[in-house]
């Protein structure tokens, strides 16, 4: 319960200042062309808000449903579908009565404003905390693979040579590379040969889908972290900081060894031998279904994975954060695409608000936070340029047609798009919020 109200809290801070900055960037513009802006609200408040001050011809407020946020900008058929004001003439301090350029800067300030406001965030991270990963070349034991990641092809112990003869050097990024991709092959040296892995689009459909695919392979070196309530190993009286010694009689040189023992214990009984508080002790624990036995492993040594750390100035951290921002985005695209490609079913794995909470950390840590602040900007800034009537996109599509054409469109075709385009969105949102349901149920999520 106590993660969950820290995922809650990190993702409504962190969409909080987004939607304020975004809708800062459409009042900024507004101001800057002499268009009056009736309302800015962080939430939306139908019938009632929480909190509101009139300063100047702007109302400032917080409504009670967190959905988002918005700026009525005078002479603009938006979410508020306020016809009667558009029925009259148009004033020169209107939206409507504005240079159609003047029009499209107001609608991309918001975007604008995500696209840049990213920058500075990871900036501020490569300024204030460096950069650490691990480099590929480092794995000395090669990888332990998850049950998807053998269904593709990789094996434990496999070392990662190349993806479509490309050399990766953050280990982090070889399965995002595949995927957004398209790899046909990954390199790896299995037993000293080295072998190619081929990469289908059913693979890359199981990898979308999959939390887990591939780790550094870590050794036999473990104790309790955390016993599952009601699992086998609490029913057994397993304890934190009991150290592994033996399974039925026999040690492992790799965690993955002893996983793949378990599994083959489904539903009989194991004989742990433990060390606990320097005793020698030995457990009886039965191995459930899934051939778990329901605790969380510390892994006592790893110091054998040499992670890379780089440190930036002030100035360093400048492009550096500018270049992370432009990856981000040249990558988020990339995963776009996926939403739409019939044989990786990307649109399966499109989620909700549960999906974008839970990219948040159990606990409150700033690092993670701004890391996760800056992504969820430029997902925020390229999910409103999409060319749907009700987003900004939408607005500047039908701007760029106007200065392209000459011809404004009439406002009963705003009026009817903009509704359209409110169902389409509300569409979008009972469907990626459904996927989470849907995942929750499965457990799967």
């Amino acid at each position: 319960m106590e993660t969950i109200l820290v995922k809650t809290a990190q993702l409504l801070l962190s969409l909080s200042i987004l939607v304020v900055l975004h809708e800062f960037g459409h009042f900024m513009f507004a101001r800057l062309f002499k268009t009056r802006v009736e309302k800015f609200y962080l939430f939306f408040d139908p019938w009632f808000s929480l909190f509101k001050v009139k300063k100047g011809d702007t109302e400032y407020g917080v409504g009670w449903l967190p959905l988002g946020g918005y700026v009525k900008i005078s002479g603009m058929i938006d979410e508020s579908m306020d016809k009667e004001a558009m029925k009259l003439p148009a004033k020169s301090w209107e939206f409507r009565s504005k240079p159609a350029w003047q029009r499209l800067l107001i609608m991309l300030g918001g975007v604008l404003m995500n696209f840049v406001f990213a920058m500075v965030i990871y900036i501020g991270i490569l300024y204030a905390w460096g950069e650490s990963y691990l480099p590929t070349e480092n794995l000395k034991y090669g990888i332990e693979v998850s049950e998807i990641g053998a269904e593709v092809g990789f094996q434990n112990g496999d070392k990662i040579l190349s993806v479509d003869n490309q050399y990766i050097e953050n280990f982090r990024k070889i399965v995002p590379t595949i995927v957004l991709e398209n790899a046909k092959t990954v390199q790896v040296e299995r037993n000293g040969t080295k072998t190619d892995v081929d990469i289908s689009g059913e693979d890359l459909a199981l990898m979308i889908k999959s939390k887990s695919i591939i780790d550094f392979r870590k050794t036999f070196d473990i104790s309790v972290g955390k016993v599952a309530k009601k699992s086998p190993a609490d029913k057994a009286g397993l304890k934190k900081g009991d150290v592994f010694e033996t399974v039925d009689g026999q040690s492992f040189e790799f965690y993955d060894e002893f996983s793949d023992y378990l599994k083959t214990k489904k539903g009989q009984n194991i004989e742990l031998g433990l060390l606990r508080e320097g005793q020698k002790i030995s457990k009886e624990v039965e191995v459930d279904e899934d051939g778990k036995i329901g605790f969380y492993a510390s892994f006592n040594n790893i110091d054998f994975v040499e992670f890379k750390s780089i440190k930036y100035g002030f100035f360093e951290s400048i492009p550096a954060g500018i270049k992370r921002g432009f990856e981000t985005t040249k990558d988020y695209l990339k995963q776009f695409r996926l939403i739409f490609n019939k044989e990786t079913e990307g649109y399966k794995s499109l989620g909700g608000f549960a999906t974008i909470g839970n990219i948040f950390p159990g606990t409150w840590d700033w690092y993670s936070f701004w890391n996760m602040t800056a992504f969820i900007s430029i997902i925020l800034a390229i999910m409103n340029l999409l060319p749907i009537p009700a987003l900004d996109g939408g607005h500047v599509m039908f701007l760029m047609g106007e200065i392209i054409t000459g011809r404004k469109p009439g406002e009963k075709f705003m009026e009817y798009a903009q509704i359209t385009g409110m169902i389409l969105l509300l569409a979008l949102v009972l469907y990626a919020n459904a996927n989470d349901i849907i995942k929750m149920i499965n457990g799967t999520f």
